[in-house]
């Protein structure tokens, strides 16, 4: 809370949040905010609560979520973020572990559906966008109480937010961080990426995430940046232009799909027509830019997933360099990052960000350690103990390489590995990368556990495959699938690819919050698919 009181001191009238309802943006300065900010804290006491006390947090991004989140610090208690999309069981799971004594509930899909799975006991508080059913609202209590005097000051050891997984199998783990990873990540990310001006942030990402916490929450508090944020799906692109950022990490998803739209209305082969003429090429770029809202922005980031060097290149030819980074909760977000960008290391997770030491055990995995590592994970010791090497390495469950200037390269998750029926192990994430250089292939999972060999399920793009025929698009991922099984080992040649019919969702349960593919769960839907028979190197679901 000394970042935001001195931001306070000297932009008290800057805008710090701005959210927008109906395309009208509510902005408040940081006077406003950290005043609102204290007054909550205040709240939260007066209810009884104590310091220590974890209190959850349930609701999409929003300038409410930043108040919240920081009045629990103020009043020297623990956030305990749940993610906007988690279902009943979670949302019930992650309350009873963390024994958190109240939630915020703001803006999620079912707000009957998360207010049942509260259990009893538990103090419930209404944001604007939150269930009628709550025992308090978010604007009741900042206007009943007075600002906070004694505001709460933390040691750097003691424990700064319980961040729960959005893991694709069994219960979330708690993840405990500390005020002393916190201020290094924050810290880090300006020293890393500050140019010299106030910065421009879209908050869009979850923020039950560790990664949009400490790259854009906290490191706003402590640059002095402003955050807007999104109002729904159908306002993104508004939104991200009305934001004016200066900075914009997104995941691949995100990037593909930007891509898909730029090409529906300009076809590939007429935009390479139209780079290669002279000021014709950059009037093409500055307008693509401008028309995805990024025409003032200065670092672009890519995580969460691994994305094709293909879709990088495309890109960097737009004026558009995307560092891809990599980290996990347990890291408090980025550990690593290809920043500044590096045209000759696309297709590399970058190398350690400074305060962080990485390197790969016998078997292949990402082992790193330093200022970021989390504390431990709550209410588990066993896994805690498991997790460490003996000289302080945390396991992070990645296999990866590591070229001689110490850049990484993801080549699978250790878990991820499955055996074919030939009894040769393949990793699926290095054959993805290179059959999703196919503009047409949106989303893709490489499986065949038991099976001859690998199959890749892919869902299409519906921006690049519209317009075209399913010959059309037949003959070009057979193209690519052949291209690729020239280049891979022979035991990791693919045997076909299969398209779904239905895209891949959080809601449909295929997705992680984080949107990062479900395996078990893709498995267990296409495996029987993927075992069928087929006359053709690509068949397309029934």
């Amino acid at each position: 809370m000394q970042a935001f009181a001195q931001q306070v001191q000297e932009q008290p009238d800057q805008i710090f949040l701005r959210q927008p309802k109906g395309g009208v943006y509510t902005e408040y300065t940081w006077q406003q905010a950290y005043d609102m900010t204290l007054r909550l804290a205040n709240a939260l006491l007066a209810m009884g609560l104590k310091p220590g006390d974890r209190v959850a947090l349930l609701s999409g991004n929003c300038a409410e979520w930043f108040i919240a989140d920081f009045a629990i610090v103020a009043a020297g208690m623990i956030p305990t973020p749940i993610y906007a999309t988690a279902g009943d069981d979670v949302i019930r799971y992650v309350i009873e572990h963390s024994e958190s004594k109240a939630i915020f509930i703001g803006n999620v899909a079912d707000t009957d559906m998360a207010l049942t799975a509260i259990p009893n006991g538990v103090t419930t508080i209404s944001m604007a966008q939150g269930p009628e059913g709550a025992e308090n609202t978010f604007s009741d209590l900042i206007a009943k109480h007075e600002p906070l005097s004694d505001v709460a000051s933390p040691d750097l050891s003691d424990t700064w937010s319980i961040v729960y997984t959005s893991g694709s199998t069994g219960n979330p783990k708690g993840v405990v961080l500390t005020y002393g990873n916190i201020s290094y990540s924050a810290a880090v990310s300006i020293r890393l990426f500050s140019n010299g001006e106030k910065g421009r942030f879209l908050s869009y990402l979850p923020l039950a995430h560790v990664t949009e916490r400490a790259l854009v929450e906290y490191s706003s508090l402590y640059s002095g940046a402003t955050v807007s944020f999104t109002e729904s799906l159908e306002t993104f692109i508004n939104d991200l232009r009305n934001a004016n950022v200066t900075s914009f990490i997104s995941v691949p998803r995100l990037w593909v799909k930007f891509q898909s739209q730029v090409l529906a209305k300009v076809p590939q082969r007429k935009l390479n027509t139209l780079l290669k003429i002279p000021f014709i090429g950059a009037k093409v770029k500055k307008k693509i830019r401008t028309q995805l809202g990024l025409d003032n922005c200065l670092t672009f980031g890519s995580g969460s997933a691994p994305i094709s060097p293909s879709i990088l290149k495309w890109y960097q030819k737009l004026d558009i360099p995307i560092s891809e980074g990599w980290g996990m909760s347990e890291t408090i977000g980025l550990a690593t990052t290809n920043y500044p960008f590096k045209l000759e290391k696309l297709g590399t997770i970058g190398k350690a960000v400074e305060g962080f030491e990485v390197k790969t055990s016998e078997e292949g995995e990402i082992l790193i350690r330093g200022a970021g590592i989390f504390k431990e994970y709550y209410k588990n010791p066993e896994t805690t103990a498991e997790s460490f090497t003996e000289d302080g390495f945390f396991r992070t469950g990645d296999k990866a390489e590591m070229d001689a200037d110490g850049f990484v390269t993801i080549t699978g998750r250790v878990k991820d590995l499955f055996k074919s029926g030939k009894g040769k192990y393949i990793a699926p994430v290095p054959i993805e990368a290179k059959l999703a250089d196919n503009q047409l292939i949106e989303q893709i999972c490489v499986m065949g556990s038991g099976l001859p060999a690998a199959i890749a399920v892919v869902v299409l793009s519906d921006e690049v495959a519209n317009g075209m025929s399913q010959a059309e698009i037949e003959e070009s991922l057979t193209e690519t699938l052949e291209a690729v099984n020239k280049v891979v080992e022979k035991h990791e040649v693919v045997g076909g690819i299969r398209i779904a019919k239905d895209p891949w969702t959080i809601e449909n349960g295929l997705l992680t919050p984080t949107l990062k593919v479900k395996r078990a769960e893709l498995e267990a839907k296409y495996m029987d698919f993927c075992a069928q028979p087929a006359d053709k190197p690509v068949t397309w679901e029934s």
